[in-house]
């Protein structure tokens, strides 16, 4: 097998795309946002399909299923807060 530098650039070239970030996924911070609004949109169709449920236009299998997916969005928010707060106390107990 005979490797010359311009294949070994072109193989580097062309695998250097994949350890890229993707297009369109934004900094740390848009990923946030768009958590938050993924976790907003979440709590919205739980309080609609609970709306819809005290009216008699949902079924309640629908009902269990959005309360289910609206408390384990809870659940992750939490955990995440709980880390965030630990991080920070970390943070604090370093020496300085």
């Amino acid at each position: 097998m005979d490797i010359t530098a311009l294949t070994a650039a072109q193989k580097y070239t062309a695998t250097r795309t994949a350890t890229e970030p993707a297009l369109g996924q934004g900094t740390g911070g848009a990923a946030f946002q768009n958590i938050a609004k993924d976790f907003a949109a979440t709590l919205k169709e739980g309080e609609e399909v609970a709306k819809s449920a005290m009216i008699g236009k949902a079924d309640p299998h629908s009902l269990v299923q959005a309360l289910a997916q609206t408390e384990l969005a809870v659940e992750a928010v939490i955990t995440v807060r709980d880390r965030v707060v630990e991080a920070y106390q970390e943070i604090l107990r370093m020496p300085v």
